[in-house]
């Protein structure tokens, strides 16, 4: 592995690390504007912004989930607790799915646990979500460290100079990553299907 691309590994590694989570216990029990919806939301996500101009969510955003079924409408232009919990899962899967998929899988959610008084509540659903995506930091590392250790060995026989090796070895390294997330979002996409010919069924 080139200095270069070790550099390139640990700056993900750390990345990966600074991760922000939002935990259930730190939303506020009372109930939000909109302009405090997306202060909040900037506060607890901006670390996953790609580039500082980007926008965690927006009102416009907010308002088209809304609208497209995927959040339910506030309560005297107020959002819920569970209103931003179902936001930040609209946050981390719209970067994967379309949003007539993210309806497909949010739907039963939020018809069955949303705002009720049921036993297992949207929060314990939320929190066991999150718990589930922050056990999976660890596989993410090891898959990490695989890919960075398969690009070095794939360029090993051709003799490059450093960045010449470098600069391929990342393109391998960017391929491989890219294709396990397609096969994912096959594989989901697959799963989302199933389940709208269950509820067509019904």
């Amino acid at each position: 592995m080139t200095k270069f691309t070790k550099e390139a590994l640990n700056a993900l590694l750390q990345d990966l690390d600074s991760m922000s989570y939002i935990k259930a216990d730190d939303i506020p029990e009372i109930d939000l504007y909109m302009d405090q919806v997306t202060t909040f939301m900037d506060a607890h996500l901006g670390s996953t912004k790609r580039s500082p101009e980007d926008k965690v969510l927006t009102k416009t955003m907010i308002n088209n989930y809304a609208k497209n079924n995927l959040l339910p409408p506030p309560v005297k232009k107020k959002y819920s607790k569970d209103h931003m919990m179902v936001l930040t899962l609209i946050y981390y899967l719209k970067n994967v799915l379309s949003i007539k998929d993210i309806e497909s899988i949010l739907k039963p959610l939020t018809q069955q646990y949303f705002a009720n008084d049921e036993q297992i509540s949207l929060e314990a659903i939320y929190e066991q979500i999150r718990y589930q995506a922050k056990e999976q930091m660890t596989t993410l590392r090891d898959d990490l460290n695989r890919s960075f250790t398969a690009g070095e060995e794939a360029l090993k026989e051709l003799n490059l100079d450093e960045e010449k090796h470098a600069s391929l070895e990342l393109f391998t390294i960017i391929a491989n990553l890219s294709f396990d997330v397609y096969m994912k979002k096959y594989l989901i996409e697959k799963l989302i299907d199933q389940i709208t010919e269950e509820e067509e069924k019904k």
